[in-house]
């Protein structure tokens, strides 16, 4: 045991580290083995591989919403100009012209001395 609190290398401590009772205080440097080195480089390339793939489709993904996004803001616009249209006509409907036309169209409203024509059905 004095062998490894001297740096002294004798001949007892070759001994006693061959039968692996005392380490000598030398420290070697460990080398990653070829597979190691081989495996990290795989799992490199798939978390990478991966993280490609995935920027790929979200980039897809939002083209496509991009594109949704237009479409609704086109129906939208559509949408408010029916409303104004349905606003201006519930308007026009709240009118006496209104109800003058639709009871001259469906009840056939003539007023005092008006004359109608009807035209001839050809046979």
């Amino acid at each position: 045991m004095w062998c490894k609190k001297q740096l002294i290398y004798t001949p007892y401590c070759e001994i006693l580290e061959r039968r692996k009772l005392v380490r000598f205080v030398r420290k070697r440097r460990k080398r990653l083995s070829p597979a190691t080195v081989f495996g990290v480089i795989v799992v490199t390339l798939v978390v990478c591989g991966t993280l490609f793939y995935k920027q790929s489709v979200l980039h897809t993904q939002r083209e496509e919403c991009i594109s949704q996004i237009k479409e609704l803001e086109k129906q939208k616009k559509e949408l408010d100009e029916d409303k104004k249209g349905l606003e201006q006509f519930k308007e026009y409907v709240k009118t006496d012209e209104y109800a003058e036309e639709v009871a001259r169209e469906k009840f056939g409203l003539v007023y005092k001395g008006e004359i109608i024509f009807e035209p001839e059905s050809e046979e």
